[in-house]
């Protein structure tokens, strides 16, 4: 069914921002000390058993300079520089492996796929980066209150800050065109492309399909489905907590990160989608700095979204916006 408001109401859905009075100043400080801890990253080639394709199994430096893996794919046999994907991962998921990820590279693509730090056991793609967790607080299962009691220790921050990092490394790299840079992802790693459009120099492109990490307040209101979830079980667990949970996920709201967002993006959303609902989505989308700007609606699908036409759409977006 249809789960959040008529179609018309979202189109035009603003809600107020709640946005820290240190937002910029805390992102500005945590990416510097990030870049200043930066080492270079190493690129070792893989035996991926693929034909058309190089691998490299690669490590660079996030947050404070931690390891965060990652797979660079380059489509074989050819020359010069390429425009690049990066792209990250749904909750709970990690990099895989590299035969999962053969479409952008086969569209001509160089492809960055960022391992999420400290995920990778929900059933369907393993990671191998560490997270260490520097609050020891206590959380929900999950990672959506893991170190929530302040910003300067919440997950998301180390997240956010290797994806920064992974925008970094890739424009870097001598094969791939740093002037064509485009982030794509679903659910998490839509919510994840948001951030880093918002927060990395340099991106040409963003992809977000169905994205987490929206409208917090919102969401947690009115879906029980998880990972929003876990936001409330914790408040209902801490009860004198709300405030300052909310207040820490201010900070990393998809709201305030995508006004600050100016590349060109086509976002996904799905009417029927409890996981992220629309209005989560259109409040990000709506809030998007940038002019050129596209929304593709799937009215009767839930948080599968448009899967292989929604890849289509992109093919067709990025070659408008890279050519």
């Amino acid at each position: 069914m249809f789960v959040d408001k008529p179609l018309a109401e979202l189109r035009s859905y603003r809600p107020e921002p709640t946005e820290p009075a240190d937002f910029d100043a805390f992102w500005q400080r945590t990416v510097a000390g990030a870049r200043t801890a930066a080492w270079p990253a190493r690129y070792e080639p893989y035996e991926s058993g693929l034909r058309t394709v190089d691998v490299f199994d690669v490590t660079f430096s996030g947050y404070e300079g931690q390891p965060v893996r990652a797979w660079l794919i380059l489509p074989r046999h050819t020359q010069g520089r390429l425009p690049c994907v990066v792209q990250f991962i749904g909750y709970n998921g990690g990099r895989g492996l590299p035969h999962e990820y053969l479409t952008w590279s086969a569209a001509g693509y160089a492809h960055l796929v960022m391992d999420s730090r400290g995920q990778g056991s929900g059933g369907f793609a393993h990671a191998v980066t560490p997270d260490p967790d520097p609050s020891g607080k206590p959380s929900t299962p999950g990672r959506l209150t893991q170190g929530i009691g302040s910003p300067e220790t919440y997950y998301y921050r180390r997240l956010f800050t290797d994806a920064v990092r992974a925008v970094d490394i890739a424009s870097a790299h001598p094969r791939i065109d740093g002037d064509r840079i485009a982030l794509q992802g679903g659910s998490q790693g839509g919510g994840i492309a948001i951030a880093a459009a918002g927060l990395a120099r340099g991106v040409a492109a963003v992809m977000a399909d169905v994205p987490f990490l929206c409208h917090f307040r919102r969401a947690v209101e009115i879906t029980d489905a998880n990972p929003y979830n876990e936001v409330a079980t914790y408040c209902r667990t801490h009860r004198l907590s709300e405030e300052q949970a909310f207040n820490t996920l201010d900070y990393f709201d998809g709201v305030n990160l995508a006004a600050r967002a100016t590349a060109p993006a086509l976002f996904s959303v799905a009417l029927m989608d409890s996981v992220c609902p629309p209005s989560t989505v259109f409040a990000a989308y709506n809030r998007w700095a940038g002019t050129d700007k596209d929304i593709t609606v799937w009215k009767f699908n839930g948080h599968e979204g448009g899967g292989a036409f929604q890849t289509a759409e992109q093919f067709r977006f990025l070659t408008r916006i890279l050519a």
